[in-house]
């Protein structure tokens, strides 16, 4: 496996410089200064405004180092053909391509830097290029894109509700359900009260996603247990106040139902989580998450009605911090 992926790299490295080689008088320029030549003359229609482009690209310096590959990474992006905004959004280019045309696109970084020179890293002295190759490997109308999208995320959400069955059935978790489809499990029951919205609860907890990885946890223990990376983490309690968006939403939900001191099983899914979005490379899109937590306390605060709404999840994301709380 390791010398196929090297063997790729290799090959997407020669056909770099080799396009670079072929590269001579006959670059065209655009309107806004970016230098390009089209290697290839598919048939088939161009690209036009507003349609949805799948593509492959390698992004280069002048001297041929590799700063990002779609290739590398495994995945093509999507753009939206748009009027062009800026020289370095390769949107004077894209209509003049069609599928599996290829391309090389020259941005003049005097350009992309223009105004804010404190921002020019050294590999992109004045009068360097930024160098693009890209390559379409698919042209769609908006709403063939949408369809595309909405059948494929279907696919995904019927997937993520057999295997978050599958993993309660193989856990043998005999867990309660509610409307949102939030799923709990009390695994230690108390008498005192219940945290209302507007309450300031203290919680430690420690999340896994279906398969038993630990992506975040309060308790020292469980984080040296998972190898978790989380220098300077003080391992404690966290504290939020419930109904006011602190959380993802199955943690809101989930800890109104829960007495001080006692913990539970949360069985939350995407829906009420990061969705199709998905958080960093510990939570894919889809995916519903496991939490053991406990109540340890709750603080009575202004009961005020919970907000409407989902955050985004882009939003809730942090790394240094509890996975569940939100940045601004």
């Amino acid at each position: 496996m390791k010398r196929t992926i090297y063997f790729t790299l290799a090959l997407i490295t020669l056909f770099t410089i080799s396009v670079k080689a072929q590269q001579a008088t006959d670059l065209k320029k655009t309107a806004n200064g970016a230098l390009y030549k089209i290697f290839t003359n598919n048939t088939g229609p161009k690209a036009k405004q507003n349609d949805v482009i799948t593509f492959n690209f390698t992004q280069t310096t002048d001297k041929d180092s590799l700063l990002f590959s779609t290739y590398k990474s495994g995945k093509p992006v999507q753009a939206q053909v748009q009027a062009s905004q800026n020289v370095g959004d390769l949107m004077e280019v894209f209509p003049l391509l069609t599928v599996k045309d290829s391309a090389l696109v020259k941005v003049p970084t005097d350009s992309v830097f223009k105004g804010h020179e404190e921002a020019r890293p050294p590999f992109f002295p004045k009068g360097s290029y930024l160098t693009f190759v890209i390559k379409i490997e698919k042209i769609q109308s908006l709403n063939e894109a949408i369809e595309e999208h909405n059948a494929e995320g279907q696919k995904l959400k019927d997937k993520e509700l057999t295997e978050a069955a599958k993993y309660l059935a193989d856990n043998k978790i005999n867990a309660i359900s509610t409307g949102s489809g939030l799923r709990y499990l009390i695994t230690k029951p108390s008498i005192k009260r219940k945290p209302l919205a507007g309450d300031t609860v203290l919680v430690n907890y420690t999340g896994r996603i279906l398969n038993g990885k630990v992506f975040d946890s309060s308790v020292a223990s469980e984080a040296k247990s998972a190898g978790l990376d989380q220098p300077g983490r003080e391992y404690k309690p966290i504290s939020v106040v419930l109904g006011q968006q602190q959380v993802i939403p199955g943690w809101d939900e989930g800890l109104l139902l829960l007495n001080e001191g006692s913990k539970a099983k949360l069985i939350i899914p995407s829906s009420l989580a990061y969705g199709d979005k998905g958080a960093g490379q510990d939570i894919p899109p889809y995916c519903t998450l496991i939490f053991d937590v406990e109540l340890v306390q709750v603080k009575p605060g202004k009961h005020a009605p919970a907000k409407a709404g989902v955050v985004s999840p882009a939003k809730k994301r942090v790394y240094k911090k509890p996975l569940t709380k939100k940045t601004n």
